[in-house]
């Protein structure tokens, strides 16, 4: 299922397009059935998250653009949620960011699953690894690989994939590398849902605090995140999220959503980092 399906199963009213991207309005709950769903009947879906970054990279990036428009994209953010209430005059029903959503759907599904981890440094995703598998006994989760791989050991870890055949595949490489790799390497022969998660390896092994529950209930978990690691992510919030709202008003006065797709198709993008 892509958001062409998903346009087709839930109806227009669902889908909500920011700076271009499609992105599921739906509730807590109705995710989390939808993807078990998508799971029963092995109905290969890519799934990622939308926030106020992501858009930001889409937005200037036509590849990227481009490949998500062939994923199931999920609202993760004040940032998304701020956008749909200027442009619909609603936010979205629920905040389903990854860090909090993937464990829960995880716990939810009753039906046992092989879970692959790919992404992350090895010791950060073993220990996720160990932490999935206290918080969900019913499934199986496979660590098949770091994040940081070369171009030539690709083959090897694509193999492997599909040799497990995981019914989910939580892809932890940072953004846009994880959705460009899912997009150029993962197939339905290789998984039923590889999902792009970001930090979510580094959060459950606990080496990347979390926001206090106070600061993430008042959808302040960005401004943590600024606090401890300044260097790497003030470009990300500092400019980053007046930018991305001064293009999602320029969305709602100017109607131009999404100018990256309108530009000539630009090269592959390297990388071997997670850039959560």
């Amino acid at each position: 299922m892509n958001m062409h399906t998903a346009r087709a199963a839930f109806g227009v009213d669902t889908l909500k397009s920011i700076l271009g991207i499609s992105v599921l309005a739906i509730r807590w709950d109705d995710a989390v059935a939808l993807l078990a769903r998508s799971i029963a009947e092995r109905r290969f879906t890519k799934v990622t998250f939308l926030n106020a970054h992501n858009a930001n990279v889409a937005y200037t990036d036509p590849v990227v653009a481009e490949a998500l428009d062939d994923f199931l994209i999920l609202p993760d953010g004040v940032g998304v949620d701020l956008a749909a209430k200027l442009l619909y005059g609603a936010s979205f029903p629920d905040n389903l960011n990854g860090t909090d959503f993937i464990p829960a759907f995880l716990q939810a599904s009753a039906r046992p699953m092989t879970v692959g981890l790919l992404g992350a440094t090895q010791v950060n995703a073993e220990a996720a690894s160990r932490k999935l598998a206290a918080l969900a006994l019913q499934h199986r989760f496979v660590v098949i690989h770091d994040g940081y791989f070369s171009a030539a050991e690709e083959p090897a870890i694509v193999d492997r994939i599909a040799g497990l055949r995981p019914d989910v595949l939580l892809v932890a490489m940072g953004v846009p590398r994880q959705e460009l790799w899912i997009a150029r390497h993962i197939d339905a022969r290789h998984c039923t849902l590889p999902i792009a998660v970001g930090a979510l390896l580094d959060f459950l092994s606990g080496m990347v605090p979390r926001a206090p529950l106070w600061m993430r209930r008042l959808r302040l978990e960005w401004l943590f995140r600024l606090w401890i690691e300044p260097g790497r992510l003030w470009r990300r919030y500092v400019v980053g999220n007046p930018l991305f709202l001064w293009r999602v008003i320029g969305q709602k006065f100017l109607r131009r959503p999404a100018p990256a797709k309108t530009r000539p198709r630009a090269g592959p993008r390297a990388g071997t980092g997670a850039d959560h």
